[in-house]
């Protein structure tokens, strides 16, 4: 029987390419997106939710219950960065990459965890936040490290592996949002998305890319 993934953002760099490894691994994948019309490009099973609303999130997991089982890899490879001083950034973009990064997080799992099989672990795409502390990245930073936070209270809340996906740089639109380099040793999504494959394979508790 085909093990069943949940991801969080299917149509996003990351969870795309996830996704569609995952399918060619013989996996029944799930996901959400804004656009559910993009997201059945990807998957099958795609169900449109707006993670910074949480009656949004509510309905699309009732949805999702309908249609799948027990989840046996949680994912959320959602996110969006802003640079921007925070003496010229207004409560909307504060909120807007909070919402995205981290209350989307909390909504999510408050209300999908009903959904997971009982050893299926919890990824969350984060990022390496201390060397994200930089001028225009304050929002960013924030949540990021927030989500770590989170994920620390939710291993001993849940009593299972929650999984911080820490990597140096990956290739997605994200950089054409920030007035940064690509680093030259950036990782290519799909290069990302097996090494997650491979974490979850060997039940790795924790995921540092540098």
């Amino acid at each position: 029987m085909s093990k069943t993934a949940l991801i969080w953002g299917v149509t996003g760099g990351i969870g795309s390419a996830l996704a569609k490894l995952l399918i060619s691994e013989g996996w029944q994948v799930a996901g959400t997106a804004r656009n559910e019309i993009q997201a059945r490009r990807i998957v099958p099973l795609a169900f449109e939710v707006d993670v910074s609303n949480s009656t949004s999130v509510r309905e699309g997991v009732a949805a999702m219950a309908q249609e799948i089982g027990g989840v046996d890899w949680w994912v959320f490879a959602i996110g969006d960065i802003l640079s921007k001083p925070v003496s010229e950034m207004d409560e909307s973009e504060w909120q807007r990459i909070l919402n995205a990064n981290l209350n989307g997080v909390f909504y999510a799992i408050h209300e999908s965890q009903a959904l997971l099989s009982d050893h299926a672990p919890i990824y969350i795409v984060g990022a390496v936040s201390e060397r994200m502390r930089l001028p225009g990245l304050a929002a960013y930073a924030a949540a990021k490290a927030g989500v770590e936070a989170l994920a620390d209270v939710l291993r001993k809340e849940l009593r299972r592996t929650v999984v911080v996906v820490r990597p140096g740089a990956v290739n997605t639109e994200f950089w054409k949002k920030v007035p940064f380099r690509l680093p030259a040793n950036a990782l290519k999504p799909d290069e990302l998305a097996q090494k997650m494959y491979s974490a979850y394979q060997n039940n790795y508790k924790e995921l540092f890319l540098d």
